[in-house]
């Protein structure tokens, strides 16, 4: 192995750890509640069709993935504060 092919494969694992990274990190793969074989399947998959929009986004608009998931947050916030679907009782 020559050092442009270890180059090339240092990028190629890089993509894949980046990949990884973002999965984790921004589609909160690891945060699944379920039990289940088939609910975690569909947990995993859609995580990873929020990775793909994700990725979409950062490509078109050239937000990156954490301002994304932040900005979709703080809208979601910010339109239940102005019109909560349910309230909660008094505590005394």
């Amino acid at each position: 192995m020559n050092e442009m092919v270890r180059l090339e494969l240092a990028e190629y694992s890089w993509s894949i750890e980046e990949y990884h990274r973002t999965l984790k990190q921004c589609c909160n793969i690891e945060r699944c509640q379920c039990r289940s074989a088939r609910a975690q399947r569909n947990h995993i998959g859609m995580a990873i069709r929020a990775f793909a929009r994700l990725s979409w986004n950062f490509y078109r608009t050239g937000v990156s993935w954490h301002e994304a998931t932040t900005e979709i947050t703080r809208e979601a916030v910010r339109r239940y504060r102005t019109n909560p679907g349910y309230r909660l009782g008094g505590t005394a």
